[in-house]
């Protein structure tokens, strides 16, 4: 008895130094968790924050797990798993000058933000402001902000949009459960739906000047900026439902570019001029482009889903990650989405005028390894092209 007592004492002084101890290393690098509530304003209905929230620190870092070079242009930024959706940034100070490029993304776990730059094959960490479970993230072009998006609740039912600061200073949260948003160089699009349909509205990148610009019957939507004067709303897609595009004036008003199509996905192009559309037909997908202007629709040589392209800055080209082999006798893209049929994909890089289609990146043979592209984002300069792989969360860049 007497020695079960002493064991018991021992394992009690043990836990006690460790809880001592997990305070104490915890507490050197402070952060914050961050929740709807008073402490920060919502936009539209109050002053957006100018300030950082009690607790929070904004001290320089590196990531546990170094970016590693795998050849001369393939960089494994991180491990993973990060936020689907980040942001290249590039720069020239004169004609002359060389140019600066920057990564800004966002690790899963912590929700904290990290810059890394393929000059020096370094990344470091600007905000460490801790915001867990981030499922998605909208980056101003300039790389400022990224608009998050995470769940909260008890049942995990609420959605939360908070515009998190490159450099965890200020922030603040737009109105809770958005259908959706999308962003541009100067504006924020964010879509509430309900029962009776949705309603699109816009405002400045601060939150401030809320105005409204559509609504809608239908309410299972997607929006985009197509251009600076018009949005791109698409029903979200199903292989087993016909789906529509829509380009939406500055007056409200509809009119259908593409479907009705099973399994309909759009990407409009940065100017407008251009919407690529993706859709399913007899089990299997097809890619296509729409002249805006002309309504003509032109075939591409090769076929994925769009939500796995992104557009040059200038229209002139698209980067897709194109499946190898895609399986036979599944939805496109319901179970793609669902997690259960993964790609393995190729880098292609597809040529506005003509239509033609180049190989960028064979990832199996650079890495033996396989790629499901996601995420796609390149800078305005077409220096270097950063991808998610969906099948591990790593986040890659590629120099063009």
């Amino acid at each position: 008895m007497q020695r079960n007592l002493i064991i018991a004492a021992v394992v009690i002084v043990v836990l006690g130094l460790g809880v001592v101890a997990y305070f104490y290393f915890s507490s050197s690098s402070p952060s914050v968790s961050v929740t709807p509530g008073a402490s920060l304003p919502v936009a539209g209905q109050g002053t957006p924050s100018t300030g950082t929230p009690s607790g929070t620190t904004n001290t320089p870092g590196t990531p546990a797990n170094a970016p590693v070079a795998v050849s001369a242009r393939l960089v494994k930024i991180s491990a993973g798993p990060v936020v689907q959706g980040e942001v290249v940034v590039s720069k020239a100070e004169t004609a002359s000058s060389s140019v600066e490029t920057a990564v800004k993304y966002i690790e899963r776990t912590s929700g904290n933000v990290f810059s890394y730059s393929p000059s020096t094959k370094i990344a470091t960490r600007t905000s460490n402001k801790t915001i867990p479970g981030i499922q998605s993230a909208l980056w101003l072009p300039d790389g400022s902000t990224a608009f998050v998006r995470y769940l909260s609740g008890t049942d995990s039912s609420t959605i939360n949009t908070y515009a998190l600061s490159a450099n965890g200073i200020g922030g603040f949260f737009l109105p809770q459960d958005l259908a959706a948003i999308a962003v541009s160089s100067t504006s924020i699009l964010t879509l509430s739906s309900g029962v009776n349909g949705s309603a699109a509205s816009t405002a400045r990148t601060d939150g401030s000047h809320p105005a409204s610009v559509f609504t809608t019957p239908l309410s299972a939507l997607r929006v985009s900026f197509a251009g600076k004067s018009q949005y791109l709303a698409t029903t979200k897609p199903s292989a087993t439902l016909l789906g529509d595009a829509f380009l939406v004036d500055a007056t409200g008003r509809f009119s259908r570019i593409a479907g009705p199509r099973n399994g309909l996905t759009t990407l409009a192009s940065p100017s407008g001029k251009w919407v690529l559309v993706s859709y399913t037909l007899s089990n299997g997908m097809q890619m296509e482009l729409v002249n805006i202007a002309t309504g003509e629709t032109l075939p591409l040589p090769v076929a994925s889903i769009a939500d796995k392209c992104v557009w040059t800055a200038d229209d002139s080209a698209l980067y897709c990650g194109i499946p190898t082999n895609p399986p036979l006798g599944v939805l496109y893209p319901d179970d793609w989405y669902q997690g259960a049929v993964p790609f393995n994909d190729r880098i292609w890089k597809i040529q506005v005028s003509g239509r033609y289609a180049q190989l960028v990146l064979d990832f199996s043979k650079e890495t033996k390894g396989s790629l499901d592209a996601v995420s796609l984002a390149i800078d305005s300069l077409n220096t270097t092209l950063v991808f998610v792989n969906k099948n591990d969360g790593s986040l890659w860049s590629y120099s063009l």
